[in-house]
């Protein structure tokens, strides 16, 4: 026969059961905003049947239920979306960082407009034209040194300014190292607390969140691969184990471990030793160094290290602001070269009417250089590099408007003040092909800078096009991660009402086994009293 107190029994663990679903569920609602978090289910299983299959079981009709207990504490998420979402947080990191670095190289150049470099050099070549109508007018020779000086100051203006955001993204690879740095830790940190908790057959959900959360994080600085090893011990079949967290490349091969069973290794970037003009060497992991063409781990670190410079593998720099820098010099040394060699062969009025000793014209040709580099009339091959933050204006021209040449030189003594032939040669400089250097083409100034400008547009343009196709791409997955996993208010207070009336339905059976009992306790035996 079965015990008299199984129902009591039977109606215990109901009510427990049920309370402790009402406790996941108060956990979710007061988790619904808390980031990260994954909603919890507990998963009720039934205890074990009675009477169990033994020689002397009781003579009843069959197996007769025991109740229900709380098998397990189990988190709703999707493990295969936790991977798509973080190859498309990479993506976007990477394309975000190139696309925010490049923004800002296009508002530096402010191209077209009617204050960029562009627009500076036609009002120089006009200036020079103007002159050339009316070599002797003191106010066109002015507003030729004034257009020149502007011409050369923004030339300084924009690789200083350009030098400046390096610096920025400089610091920035900075911050964001010590940002991988830091999750690494703390990763690692909750891999232990895991580590702890698992073997004893319980399974940390809250730190299981935590540790997606710090992935996630990580996921859009570096781009890694997550695999997990065993706690070990009496773990539960739910227990995800340690997070192992290697560095991928763009093949999605692994090739060095962040974070392992035994720590993690931190990510160091190795800067070159020149100063200011400081790039990137290598990229070290742990012990391990590794080139730019091997560190090929996309993700915003990888995207501002791009941005900012680079040693490649045959020693040249790379990098978007480094290229645009060069690609000023270039223009630069190339324009003011070119335009030298006209003027200084040239002759002045200064020249002209140069006297001697005796006060007799003795016109002499001093070969006057129009832009210098800084304070040193020397212009070398060894000035290209940086030339753009240093050009200016020779001495000569900046104390007197009559230091500009304007007659040929090839005769003084027949060179004349009102003579245009240097000026107009002078103003076809813009139209010539001339060589900038560094594999370039033939081409004129016009041209070589819009090519300049138009391939930091498109370059741009594909940046930002690839940022907004990641970003909807991510967000595509977020949302089905969030359908999977995220707290759901109407559905927690559906769950919260069930739960409720199936506790109060046990408690209910506890006070019907109680007025059994009372009857049969209290009731039976009392005939013939």
């Amino acid at each position: 026969m079965r015990a008299t107190f199984q129902g009591l029994e039977t109606a215990r663990r109901g009510m427990y059961t049920q309370q402790s679903a009402l406790q996941v569920t108060g956990h979710n609602v007061a988790n619904a905003n808390t980031p990260g978090f994954t909603r919890q289910r507990v998963n009720f299983e039934q205890t074990e049947t009675y009477p169990p299959p033994a020689m002397n079981k009781p003579q009843i009709p069959g197996q007769i239920g025991t109740g229900v207990q709380a098998e397990s504490v189990q988190r709703i998420r999707d493990s295969f979306l936790d991977v798509q979402y973080r190859g498309e947080n990479n993506k976007l990191g990477y394309w975000e960082t190139k696309a925010e670095s490049l923004k800002k190289m296009e508002e530096i150049m402010n191209e077209p407009s009617d204050s960029g470099l562009g627009k500076t050099m036609d009002m120089f070549w006009q200036s020079l034209q103007d002159l050339a109508v009316n070599p002797k007018n003191s106010g066109a020779r002015s507003v030729v040194r004034q257009r020149g000086m502007a011409l050369a100051e923004t030339f300084q203006y924009l690789s200083n300014s350009l030098s400046t955001i390096r610096q920025d993204l400089k610091n920035e690879i900075g911050v964001t190292e010590k940002e991988v740095n830091s999750l690494l830790k703390q990763i690692h940190n909750v891999n232990q607390q895991i580590g702890d908790v698992e073997p004893h057959g319980m399974t940390p959900n809250d730190l299981y969140d935590e540790r997606d959360r710090l992935i996630d994080d990580l996921s859009k600085l570096v781009n890694i691969k997550v695999s997990y090893e065993p706690s070990g011990g009496n773990a539960n079949p739910l227990a995800e184990g340690k997070a192992l967290i290697s560095l991928v490349g763009s093949n999605n091969v692994p090739y060095a471990n962040l974070v392992h069973g035994k720590g993690y290794q931190e990510i160091k970037v190795n800067m070159s030793a020149s100063v200011p003009d400081a790039n990137v060497e290598s990229i070290s992991v742990g012990s391990q160094s590794y080139t730019m063409e091997k560190f090929n781990s996309d993700g915003k670190l990888k995207g501002l290290i791009e941005s900012f410079g680079y040693i490649d593998k045959d020693g040249n720099t790379q990098g978007s602001y480094p290229d645009m820098m060069a690609e000023l010099d270039n223009l630069a040394f190339t324009f003011a070269t070119e335009f030298n060699k006209i003027h200084s062969a040239g002759m002045s009025p200064n020249e002209i009417n140069n006297v001697d000793e005796n006060g007799e014209r003795n016109p002499i040709n001093e070969d006057i250089l129009f832009f210098v580099n800084g304070g040193s009339n020397d212009l070398t091959p060894a000035d290209r590099k940086g030339f753009a933050q240093r050009i200016g204006l020779s001495d000569e021209v900046k104390s007197s408007l009559d230091n500009i040449a304007n007659a040929d030189g090839t005769n003084p003594e027949e060179a004349t003040t009102g003579d245009s032939s240097v000026l107009l040669q002078l103003t076809e400089v813009i139209n010539k092909d001339f060589d900038y250097g560094q594999n370039s083409q033939m081409s004129n100034f016009r041209n070589y800078y819009e090519v300049l400008i138009g391939g930091m547009a498109v370059d741009t343009q594909n940046a930002v096009r690839l940022t907004n196709n990641s970003a909807t791409l991510r967000q595509a997955v977020e949302e089905r991660r969030m359908s999977t996993s995220a707290v759901s208010l109407d559905e927690e207070m559906t769950n919260m009402i069930q739960f409720q009336h199936a506790y109060n339905a046990s408690a209910r059976m506890i006070s019907l086994q109680d007025e059994l009992l009372d009857k049969i306790i209290n009731g039976m035996g009392t005939a013939g009293r």
